[in-house]
């Protein structure tokens, strides 16, 4: 009985922290760019005080490859302190990935444009600045990318987000 009671206690306490825990997205939307190893527009759509649904259109070049992806991710917010939360979640991507011709030996090999197909996640730190409609956001989403090369890329999708809040 006291063991039960202790399950009770706990779960009551954590039940009344996690309804104070939550992060309050004071606006219905906010769109803006991403800068980072890809850049592109971001869209974050609100769904309740903790939760958001956020929409990215990216494109990555270098000397080597093209890539293009739409990618969209259900979030999780908490809150820090003052203006700054933290979030994490989940979501898949779709596009295209072209590896940019070559010439090999005097011969020109041209490659075709192939599906991008992932599976994403998110984690990362936002600030609302005070007084105003931005918010600056630092994060990293790494993805499990299904069709190139079946490899999960961590490090390289680091980016750095300046959305309107509206």
């Amino acid at each position: 009985m006291k063991k039960l009671s202790w399950i009770f206690g706990v779960t009551v306490g954590l039940l009344g922290v996690s309804n104070e825990a939550f992060a309050q997205l004071d606006s219905k939307g906010a769109i803006g760019a991403r800068f980072g190893s890809a850049q592109g527009i971001t869209y974050r759509h609100t769904l309740s005080n903790d939760r958001a649904f956020e929409g990215l259109l990216s494109i990555q070049s270098n000397s080597n490859y093209r890539r293009f992806r739409v990618v969209g991710l259900y979030e999780y917010y908490r809150p820090i302190s003052g203006g700054f939360n933290w979030y994490y979640g989940f979501g898949g991507g779709l596009g295209s990935y072209k590896e940019k011709d070559k010439t090999i030996d005097g011969k020109r090999v041209e490659y075709d444009s192939e599906l991008a197909l992932s599976i994403d996640g998110i984690i990362g730190i936002e600030y609302n600045i005070p007084e105003t409609p931005f918010q600056v956001s630092l994060d990293v989403k790494p993805y499990f990318d299904f069709l190139q090369s079946s490899t999960i890329k961590l490090i390289d999708p680091i980016g750095f987000s300046f959305r309107y809040k509206f």
